[in-house]
């Protein structure tokens, strides 16, 4: 599990890089909670998302965003954030130009920085939002939203309230073209303590799922 160094807009970003055995397996860049409340790359759920995606294959990146770690740059309210999240997708794209997926996966504040890289990367394919503070932040640029994804959520979160992570999910599903999946884990709390292998498995599964449906299209594609 590799430490790298990323060149990002305030300097120095600090990550950790597993790369895949194919030169054609998918990517995968994870992001963690909030910085100012003790978020960083190596928070559990983030580690859980980003085994998950290495388990299956990926390419995967999590780095510390601006003020974290070894990261440099102060806190930016999810703007500079943002900025962090796409120079590492630039990195991790750098090492596979031939990849034939790319995801982004985010817990927390994460999840809320993830969706709107999402909205500016059109090369994205797949989302997963781990318990997306749609409470606490706007997600009205999720109009529309130009992908499929997971969102996740526990139904102990005194963090995030449940209803406003399903008012959010009510939204998204009225968009045509699109599927939203929401897994809610019995149990669970804000920060998934003692149920992180349940969000392994959830995570996995969906995956899984989608890889398979991938490979379906591709053959009957090549079928054609």
């Amino acid at each position: 599990m590799p430490e790298i160094i990323i060149n990002g807009p305030e300097g120095r970003i600090e990550g950790r890089y597993l790369p895949a055995n194919k030169p054609n397996a998918p990517i995968a860049l994870i992001l963690h909670p909030h910085p100012q409340h003790g978020g960083t790359m190596n928070n559990k759920v983030v580690y859980t998302l980003y085994h998950a995606f290495a388990q299956r294959g990926f390419s995967c990146l999590r780095f510390n965003f601006r003020g974290v770690g070894r990261s440099q740059g102060v806190f930016s309210r999810g703007e500079g954030e943002l900025s962090d999240a796409a120079s590492a997708l630039d990195w991790l794209q750098s090492y596979n130009e031939n990849s034939s997926q790319c995801w982004v996966a985010g817990f927390s504040f994460g999840a809320w920085i993830g969706m709107q890289l999402l909205m500016r990367r059109p090369e994205i394919n797949s989302f997963i939002s781990v318990a997306p503070p749609a409470n606490m932040f706007d997600f009205s640029f999720l109009a529309p939203c130009p992908s499929s994804g997971l969102i996740l959520h526990g139904d102990k979160d005194d963090v995030v309230p449940p209803n406003s992570v399903e008012k959010l999910i009510d939204k998204l599903r009225q968009q045509k073209g699109i599927t939203i999946d929401l897994k809610t884990i019995s149990g669970a709390n804000h920060f998934f303590h003692g149920q992180t292998d349940k969000l392994d498995q959830h995570v996995g599964s969906y995956v899984d799922r989608a890889l398979s449906d991938e490979g379906s299209s591709n053959e009957s594609a090549g079928a054609k």
